[in-house]
């Protein structure tokens, strides 16, 4: 079974940073995309970032852009998404999400029925 582990949310200072990570398994292919989903409470989900694993390729929201960089080790498996400047608005559970193709990169990043495998979510809560 293809499964996606997130962690390494917490609670965290405005001006904070925290790094998440996305730890995926039972995935047979190297060519997919992994995004970054959030969604705080009474609001819709919404995209962060994204990166095609096996060439590199990231996409970011605006709202995070210059703040947030997602990267990936391939030989853990695992994408990380490291978040500087943290603002209260950043408080939400984040989601980790797997497209089957890359593509989705260039094409509609933060479209969720791009995304075949969804991890648990892992609370971020940022105090002001």
């Amino acid at each position: 079974d293809v499964q996606l582990q997130a962690s390494g949310g917490g609670l965290v200072q405005a001006g904070g940073s925290l790094r998440l990570s996305c730890a995926v398994s039972g995935f047979p292919f190297d060519d997919y995309a992994i995004a970054w989903f959030r969604q705080a409470p009474g609001k819709e989900r919404e995209g962060v970032s994204c990166i095609d694993v096996s060439d590199g390729i990231t996409k970011y929201a605006d709202s995070v852009k210059g703040r947030f960089t997602i990267s990936s080790d391939n030989a853990k498996n695992t994408v990380y998404l490291q978040m500087n400047s943290l603002k209260p608005e950043d408080s939400a559970v984040y989601y980790c999400a797997l497209a089957l193709s890359s593509l989705v990169v260039l094409t509609t990043p933060y479209s969720a029925s791009e995304y075949h495998y969804w991890g648990q979510g892992t609370l971020v809560t940022v105090s002001s």
